[in-house]
């Protein structure tokens, strides 16, 4: 690669967010397929590409985000209703230790206090949680399953795939916010994709157009510098 093109791939990586307001702004789905096309180029342990991706949008978008909205209004009324919905892996530890908690909650406040959600205020809490199963609004989901049959190195594979799709979708103008709180209504989210029994859900993406007005997509979290977690040895 030339300088040139180093900066624009550069770009791409570093420019990319997680974006929580977009514009209701249409994304064509030839330009869908060309992104999912440059991801699928992502490496998986002896090539077995276990990846598979549900793109909803329109009605279909519209059905899943009305259904799961449903579901979490309901629980948060009703918690006896939240057993049936459980992710299939953790996602997170179940004991934090620094400095992972420490990020956490820097995170989590620095984004609520961005919004004026103070400490407490649980109604506001429990309303910004309800937007992310809107997609925020985004016209566009993206849907990642693998096969339960495959182990943890597929979720890795999966990973590099959705990456790709990140910054492939940030080349193009488009951004995206990766969500796994979708997992936990798992069961109600592969049923309207009309998902096989055997596939399990690993993460869902927001695509769309940023909403340039809107005060939380100023939210950028702070990266490590690299001699905080590389080790160099000669």
């Amino acid at each position: 690669m030339n300088p040139e093109q180093v900066r624009h791939v550069d770009e791409a990586i570093t420019s990319r967010h997680s974006v929580r307001a977009f514009l209701s702004t249409p994304v064509d789905p030839k330009l869908i397929r060309d992104i999912l096309s440059v991801a699928s180029h992502a490496p998986s342990g002896t090539n077995t590409q276990p990846w598979k991706v549900y793109v909803v949008y329109s009605q279909k978008r519209d059905a899943l985000v009305e259904a799961v909205c449903q579901a979490q209004i309901e629980s948060s009324q009703h918690p006896e209703l939240a057993a049936q919905y459980k992710e299939t892996f953790a996602y997170y530890p179940s004991t934090w230790i620094s400095p992972f908690i420490d990020r956490r909650r820097e995170n989590g406040w620095g984004l609520y206090g961005l919004l004026g959600i103070q400490k407490g205020e649980k109604e506001k809490m429990a309303e910004q949680q309800l937007r992310n199963f809107k997609l925020f609004d985004a016209p566009v989901g993206l849907f990642f399953t693998v096969n339960k049959i495959m182990g943890i190195g597929s979720k890795m594979d999966i990973s590099m795939m959705i990456q790709n799709v990140m910054v492939a979708a940030k080349a193009r103008g488009l951004d995206t916010c990766p969500q796994a709180a979708w997992n936990h209504f798992h069961p109600l989210v592969l049923e309207i994709l009309g998902a096989a029994e055997d596939e399990e859900l690993v993460c869902a993406v927001a695509l769309g157009y940023a909403d340039p007005e809107a005060l939380v997509n100023t939210f950028i979290t702070p990266r490590e510098p690299v001699e905080n977690f590389a080790v160099f040895l000669d």
